[in-house]
């Protein structure tokens, strides 16, 4: 069984001033505010704002320099990289992609599903499944849903292919705006339907990347479970040593 836990104050802290930096509110080669400021600003311990720094150092979102303090440094190369894939379920034109629409259906939200969307167990969710093809080959399979309250007004119940992605589909006809995405890696055993569609035989498992978009308040608007044959994967990372 698998349990969400919410992040740490001092990680939930960095992933603010992350934001921020993307925004522009806090620009490469600006200082970020001192640690007082931040004390006061977000009513947490010193010790904490300290880690949250800390933190985004490590992982070349800022960086210290003698005499004038904390200094963003910007977006870092490798968060390029990994957010690809998020990128690429948020704008992929299901007319145009490689692959097919294989099923449209209102269903009660997956336990997972139903915490990284904030809905309660039982809600009911509208989930579009695509599955992506290369050369007549599986090679990812995307199941997104969206709440209820998303839905309405919109043509995502359609079970024809949508003309430009999903994303901008959504913020046109909700006016709501995409602000970040949370990716949560994982691996599993596909369910048997999942198997059949990205052709594995029996004990080859998935890797699972849960893709959560979020507007700039945090709150979920869609949850992308994208599914890629783990015996057809290699992944690599590049990160700094301190």
């Amino acid at each position: 069984m698998a349990y969400e836990v919410e992040a740490p104050k001092y990680v939930r802290l960095a992933q603010t001033i992350q934001r921020r930096i993307e925004d522009g509110t806090y620009p490469p080669g600006t200082r970020v505010p001192s640690e007082n400021q931040l004390v006061q600003s977000f009513g947490m311990s010193r010790p904490t704002v300290v880690r949250a720094l800390e933190l985004l150092k490590r992982d070349g979102w800022l960086e210290s320099r003698q005499g004038y303090g904390t200094i963003v440094r910007g977006r870092p190369e490798v968060v390029e990289q990994q957010d690809r894939r998020g990128r690429a379920v948020l704008n992929r034109d299901e007319s145009r992609s490689s692959g097919r629409l294989v099923e449209v259906a209102e269903m009660p939200v997956p336990a997972r599903i139903a915490s990284a969307l904030g809905l309660p167990k039982r809600a009911k969710v509208l989930m579009r499944r695509f599955l992506a093809e290369e050369e007549g080959e599986a090679v990812e399979l995307v199941s997104t849903y969206f709440p209820a309250g998303l839905v309405e007004g919109t043509e995502l119940a359609s079970t024809d292919a949508l003309s430009g992605s999903v994303r901008k589909h959504v913020e046109a006809r909700k006016k709501v705006r995409y602000d970040h995405v949370t990716e949560r890696v994982s691996a599993r055993l596909p369910e048997s339907g999942e198997a059949e569609l990205l052709g594995l035989p029996d004990g080859v498992p998935v890797l699972s990347i849960l893709v959560i978009a979020c507007d700039a308040s945090g709150q979920a608007l869609q949850v992308s479970d994208v599914l890629l044959p783990a015996d057809r994967q290699e992944l690599e990372d590049t990160y700094r040593l301190n």
